[in-house]
């Protein structure tokens, strides 16, 4: 089992081209001849998603534009499935060509045909993800958290199986530390990378949701950010003094503005009593707020 598992690690660390490589004892035989062969013409309607797919937003515009090619040009490279049973398919690469290939109307695709199991299914589509220059960063963070996880990478291994420097793969990591709201954003282009990891800097919740609601409002620089970041570390710092507040309940709060997006108040009369307060800016930050507490 142990050399098994080695030779497979192997072959993540030569990069996605090893792990996609359809040698002849990889291939699965042709259903015309029984030969081996490269590619074969598969109905698409035999074809199922990857459940292991990381990738869960596409850009309409873009698959629209590589439907119009496909029409024209064909399919260039083929996508790559697995056999699950006669007449039944599972992808493993090619979602992307798959959805417009569907949206041209074709019957058939040509695909490569491999044996793989789910592991490999998994670290396949997960590399082959993080290899696309158009993620955003929390897809990235989130697919090398998966490796780490349910791969058994080790964080070590993991930058020489995505290419990637140590320091540039941590980077990504510690992303999925930030507030939910935070994360949110910088997946839907409201805030860039260089803004998150100024963020990421600050321990204190409440002030890097402050500064992250002026980012937003005021549409600041990453220099500016860095400046506030700064700024605001120092003044909470020269400001400190012994804190009268409960740590647990300072740890409370902490969590709930963290999950909330908010800076949340957590004030406790006595042991038995106190209150919670949430504070909205808006209507749709109200039912944002709603939405959380499932009412």
């Amino acid at each position: 089992m142990a050399e098994s598992k080695f030779k497979k690690r192997s072959g993540l660390g030569r990069g996605l081209g090893a792990l996609l490589e359809d040698s002849e004892e990889n291939l699965m035989p042709s259903k015309s001849n029984g030969a081996k062969s490269s590619i074969n013409e598969i109905p698409i309607d035999q074809i199922e998603a990857n459940p292991w797919q990381p990738r869960t937003d596409f850009d309409e515009q873009a698959l629209t534009e590589l439907a119009d090619s496909i029409a024209v040009q064909g399919i260039i490279q083929p996508i790559t499935v697995r056999e699950l049973s006669s007449n039944e398919y599972q992808l493993i690469s090619g979602e992307r060509r798959l959805q417009a290939s569907k949206k041209v109307g074709l019957k058939t695709i040509p695909a490569y045909v491999r044996t793989a199991d789910d592991q490999q299914m998994l670290e396949m589509a997960l590399i082959e993800n993080i290899q696309r220059e158009n993620l955003n960063a929390m897809e990235v963070a989130l697919s090398y958290q998966r490796l780490l996880s349910e791969c058994d990478l080790k964080q070590e291994e993991l930058g020489d199986r995505v290419g990637k420097n140590r320091t540039t793969v941590n980077n990504y990591l510690r992303l999925l530390k930030l507030p939910p709201a935070i994360q949110a954003s910088l997946r839907d282009g409201e805030i860039s990378m260089g803004h998150a990891r100024a963020l990421i800097s600050i321990e204190n919740v409440d002030l890097q949701l402050d500064i992250f609601k002026k980012v937003i409002q005021q549409d600041l620089s990453v220099r500016k950010v860095e400046e506030l970041v700064r700024t605001g570390t120092k003044t909470e710092k020269s400001a400190s003094t012994p804190s009268s507040i409960d740590p647990e309940i300072k740890n409370l709060q902490s969590k709930l503005s963290s999950h909330f997006g908010s800076k949340i108040t957590v004030k406790s009369k006595d042991k038995n009593k106190g209150e919670i307060k949430i504070p909205f800016n808006s209507t749709e930050d109200l039912n944002r707020i709603l939405e959380l507490l499932d009412i």
